[in-house]
Order: C-alpha cells, then structure tokens, then sequence
C-alpha cells in the first residue's frame, strides 16, 4: 500500500517560503549539498541533513548523520519517527512543515517562530549574511582564461602562466609539452605562426648546446606543417643559441615566394619573438613566434610573456628527462633486484629430503608466523643461516631487510657499534653517524651468528633490547626504538658457557624462546647426494664446465665420508672437482677429501685414512671396536684402489654383495 500524496512546506531564510511535493515511492533529500531534493542555505545544515521516506503506513523522516541534528516536534530525533500533518521539522533556521493531500494555494501565513538546532553567535550571522556565493569545487584552472578577460595584462599572463604550469606538470612526453608551451606562447603574443625547435629525440641525459639549426628539429609546430621547407628562420635561431638571448624583430625578413637559394628578401613587416628553451642554464632549443602582417607589432610584454614560456618548457623537458632517467634506471634496479632475489632464493634453499629437515621444516613453518626469538643450534657449516633465513622468508617481514651479523669477527668495541650504530666523533675514526644493525634490520630479521662470543658487556645491552627497550647509539644520548626479529645461532654449548659464568644465564633463557636443532651432515646422509647433485649443477653453470655427473665410486666416497666441515665443505668439494676435473664426470680422486675428524668424535676415523686413529697422540692406544677397525680398513682399502668395489671386495676376500651390504649398513647408522 502506497502511501497518500503530501508535501513539504519549506520557509528558508535565505529565500523565503517554497512549497515541496511528496510523491509515493521517492524519497525526499534535504541538505545544503545541490543534489537534495530540498536545498538549504544554512550554515547549520549538513551537506546531507535528512531525508522523508516513503512507507507503507504514510511518511517518515529520518537524520542520515548530521552535524547539528534535527528537531521534529521541538525534540531531537533520534531515529525514525512518522510523520503526521502539521509536524514541524526544523534545520538550522530553516523550517520545514509537513501536510497531506494538495498543498494550500497562500502559504503567505505560514509561522516562522521556531527554535533552531543550534546556537549562532553574531560573528557567525554576520559571517553567514556576507556570503553571496558558494561552490564546493573551484572553477578557476577551468574557467581560468574567461575569469582573466577582467583583470589587467599582468594579471592575465599570470593566469596563463598558471595554467600553462598545471598543463606541463600533467604533460607525459616532450611533444606535448612543446605543444602547450607553443600554444601558449602564440595566445599570449597574439601570433599567428610558431614552432618549437629542440634536438631530436634520443638519450634524456643528453641535453647539449645545439650547434646550430640544422641540429634541430620542430618538436610542433602551428599551423600544422609551419615552417614549409627552406623557410625556417635560422638567422634568429643561431643568434638565440650564440648569445643565449631572447630577441624581438620588429620587422622580420622574410624569404621570397620561389625560396630558392639566390631568392630575394621581401619586407612584410611581420614582428617575430624568438626565445631560448634552457635547460641547466644552457640554450638546447628556441621557440619562434611570429604576429600577422600588418598586425600589431609585438611588444617588451610579449617577449617577457614569451621568455616565460620558453623558462616553464626548459623546467618541463628537464622534468622530463629525469622522470626517463629515473625511470630506466628503476626498471634496471627492478630487473637486478629480482635476478638477485632468484640466486638468493637459490642459494639459500634448503635441499635433501632427510627426516631431519623434514622436521626443521615443519619447525619454521609453525615459528615463522610469531614474533619469537630463536635460538639455532648446530656445528658449524651445517646450514643455521639458511634456517635463520627460511624463518625470515616464511614470515610476514620478508618484504623487509634480513640482516646478518657474526658476532665472532668483531672486537667488542667494534660490535657495540656493529649492533647499536655510533655518533660522529664517538670515538676514533667515527667520521659520521651510523645506523647500527637493529636499525638497518627494523621491521625484519636480524641474525646473530656466533652469538656465543658476545661479550658479557654487550649481552646486557643486547638484552635489553630484546626485552622491546630502546637503546642509545655508542657516543650518543637519543634513544632509539626498533622493531626487530631476532634470530641467533651458534655452535658452542651455551649451558657450558653459562655454568662457567662466561655468558649470562638471563639471556640464555630469553634467546631459548624456540630452538632449532640443526644436525651434523653426517647425521643426515641422505641429504648428501642431493646436495651434491644440487652444487654440481650449480658450479657447472657457473664455471661453464661440461661436468654433470658422479661415478659410482665418487658417490660411494661421498655417503660414507664424515664431513666434518658439514655443508660448507661439501660444497668447496663440489666446486673444487669441478674446477679441476677433466672428465665431464667426476671421480673419486677429484674429491679430495681431507684426513680431520669431526668435531666431538675423538678418535674415529675418516673413511679414508691409512687405518691408524686420529683422536691421540701418534702411537696412543684407543679403544675402538672390532666393527669400527672392520670399517676403517675396509673404507682404508676402497680409498686405495679409488673405490673400485669389484677390486676392493677380491683384496678383502669377501663377496662384492657382502660389501655392498656392510657400507649400506653403515651409511644408515652414520
């Protein structure tokens, strides 16, 4: 059911009494905004104020967020509220009465005593009566060139200049900013004739001194096609770049008809303005302008006018130059970021498909998303960066640095300003202020290597800063505050350190939040031949070496070695057989593994040596087992018939099967 016809009667101050109808099905905006279906000229009023909305049971009114509210009834409304004949709505000083049916044909009677919706102090009334106009957007870049017609000469090449400004900044190439200036210019100088001459296009960087006008080309040109050939003015052109100057010619000579060389001068008395376009301070091209025979003759003004244009150009093709500048070289630096991006990613990338990894993997996808601190723990060489490095690009800081740090390599004066940055003139060699690591790494990840080797002076420091405290640069007083992600590692047994008071028992258990157990290589041998596998494609590439394969014996050598130098070493192995192979496969006397031990395992062997131990003094006796002696003689003997198996099974009198067996055997306890 629709509800029946009715209407507003509106009394405005501002314009006096208005009737309004209601029409079933359409909704009645009220507002200073020139949209509504009512328009008020109230500074009380909002934009939109209010609005009457038809329902099924008649009418209702409605504030949509006012300013100032509206009153119906002499009480604020605070919601919907229907209304019946005879309510009063009142906005700002604006009354607004509702009826149903027709409207009365004298609304001369209509009361205007209402309380208004807010207090107005004289100033304000006074403010409010002196308004005679109000738009909500300026017209005046559009309406720039009529709004001007009224104002002196000055004014309106002001106007132009203005406009001509906001034309180049939005202009995208240096043909259409020589054809706004050239448009420009010939309006202002009231020409009928001109054209721009700038070097042709080529490098943005390379803006020099033209050597005369045939280095030169119309960059536009009005009309079309203006000069035709041979009637360029190269008189003017070459003075403009000799002296650098602008010139004005009252009489401008002017070529004959035929145009031809030997053709005579005739005298049109046409005036012409030729101005340099600079760019540095340097003349690179000149704007010609010429005024119509018989006209005007051009005046100082329009040449001044000219010279401004021509100044406005110069800084738009230098503008121009930069942004081409700036933009080549950002899509360089994108492409090299990238390219850079890829090798890292393959770089760091973890390889191998070992239970161990698997289980490291699984602990930096549930790590990575928090913002605790992790402690990796792991010999050294056996991959803590790469872990410290997954957690970085895993979280949501991967967009910003990942900073490294070896806490090992510094002196601790040398790392306090490593961490925490220095003042100029903090200490010897302090030329200039630095930003610190936690600065440089804000809002990433910062990796601490060796973590084990900070001093205890700078480990409370450190601390505090984990604790979300800020710090002091060495030398300074200004407290700055980071917001970092701390990742640590190191191969050193921290409780040790901590029972032997060498490392502060606070921090260990804060950088103790999450910790990752990296195992030796030797602990994750099937890791071993993808790895190898994985730096040999690398290196091969890299060098351009036709090597792309192991031998079988050179497989076997790598399984059973113990690595003691872990990741690091096995890929200085690689990169190493690679270098110096001469086959395209590599073979077990490439490798060149070394006779060391691993760290921690005192008196085993290397899977390569000559059978005697090398955890004691030479002649020492060690307690070994009879299957660790079986092992080493039978590792001793493959190494001396260069892993031949066939040939190391018939000196060991055993079945090549029985040797396979016992190294596979092997392999999977290492």
């Amino acid at each position: 059911m629709e509800p029946s016809p009715a209407f507003l009667l509106v009394l405005d101050p501002a314009v006096g009494h208005a009737v309004v109808r209601l029409h079933p099905g359409q909704t009645c905006t009220i507002g200073r905004g020139p949209a509504n279906s009512i328009v008020l000229h109230d500074e009380r009023s909002s934009r939109f104020h209010a609005e009457v909305i038809p329902v099924a049971t008649g009418w209702m009114v409605r504030d949509v967020g006012s300013r100032n509210g509206t009153i119906v009834g002499g009480e604020p409304l605070a919601g919907d509220r229907p209304l019946v004949p005879g309510d009063m709505i009142l906005v700002g000083g604006t009354q607004l009465v509702f009826g149903e049916g027709d409207p009365p044909s004298d609304v001369s009677g209509f009361s205007d005593e209402a309380t208004e919706t807010s207090e107005v102090t004289s100033d304000m009334q006074k403010w409010s009566d002196a308004i005679t106009l109000r738009r909500d957007k300026t017209r005046l870049l559009e309406d720039i060139g009529e709004s001007a017609g009224s104002v002196p000469r000055v004014g309106k090449a002001a106007a132009s200049l203005c406009r001509l400004a906001f034309a180049l900044a939005r202009a995208s190439d240096v043909a259409e900013v020589a054809r706004l200036a050239l448009e420009a210019a010939m309006e202002g100088a009231a020409a009928v004739h001109g054209v721009v001459l700038l070097p042709p296009p080529g490098p943005a960087a390379e803006w020099r001194v033209p050597t005369g006008v045939a280095s030169l080309v119309p960059a536009a040109a009005a009309p079309q096609g203006w000069p035709a050939e041979g009637g360029l003015p190269a008189g003017a052109v070459a003075t403009v770049l000799a002296t650098n100057e602008a010139i004005l010619v009252g009489r401008a000579p002017r070529r004959s008809a035929a145009g031809a060389v030997g053709g005579g001068v005739v005298d049109d008395s046409r005036s012409a303005i030729s101005a340099p376009v600079r760019v540095g301070g340097r003349p690179v091209g000149v704007l010609h302008v010429e005024l119509a025979s018989g006209d005007r003759q051009a005046t100082p003004d329009d040449l001044e006018f000219v010279m401004a244009v021509c100044d406005a150009l110069g800084i738009a093709v230098e503008n121009l130059s930069t942004r081409e500048r700036l933009s080549v070289r950002l899509a360089s630096t994108a492409d090299e970021n990238e390219r850079l991006r890829q090798r890292l990613r393959e770089e760091s990338r973890m390889v191998g498909g070992s239970p161990a990894l698997s289980a490291i993997a699984s602990q930096i996808a549930r790590v990575a998303s928090t913002k605790a601190t992790v402690l990796v723990r792991g010999e050294s060489g056996s991959g803590k960066e790469l872990v410290a490095r997954a957690i970085h690009d895993a979280s949501d800081r991967r967009s910003a640095p990942f900073v490294c740090l070896n806490c090992a390599a510094l002196t601790e004066t040398l790392l306090e300003s490593e961490l925490f940055g220095h003042e100029k003139g903090a200490f010897t060699g302090a030329t200039e202020r630095k930003a610190g690591k936690f600065e440089a790494a804000h809002r990433g990840t910062l990796f601490l290597d060796e973590i084990g080797e900070m001093s205890q002076t700078i480990q409370a420091k450190f601390l505090r800063v984990l604790e979300g405290h800020s710090f002091e640069r060495v030398g300074g007083s200004q407290r700055v505050q980071v917001d970092v992600r701390v990742v640590a590692a190191t191969n050193r047994n921290l409780e040790d350190a901590v029972a032997a008071n060498e490392f502060r028992r606070d921090l260990y258990f804060r950088l103790k939040v999450v910790e990752i157990i990296v195992p030796p290589l030797r602990r994750r041998r099937e890791d071993i031949e993808p790895l190898a596998r994985h730096f040999l494609a690398r290196f091969a590439a890299e060098t351009g070496r036709g090597v792309h394969d192991f031998s079988p014996a050179a497989l076997d050598a790598l399984l059973a070695y113990q690595w003691p130098g872990n990741i690091r070493e096995l890929r200085n192995c690689i990169e190493r057989a690679v270098v110096l192979s001469n086959h395209d496969t590599i073979d077990t006397p490439d490798l060149a593994l070394s006779q060391l031990a691993p760290a921690g395992d005192t008196g085993r062997g290397t899977g390569r040596g000559t059978g005697r131990g090398t955890g004691g003094p030479a002649g020492a006796f060690v307690p070994q087992t009879i299957e660790e002696l079986e092992r080493r003689h039978i590792m001793a003997t493959l190494a001396a018939v260069g892993g031949n198996k066939t040939k190391a099974a018939a000196m060991l009198g055993i079945e090549r099967s029985t040797l396979d067996r016992k190294l596979t055997r092997w392999a999977k306890r290492l």
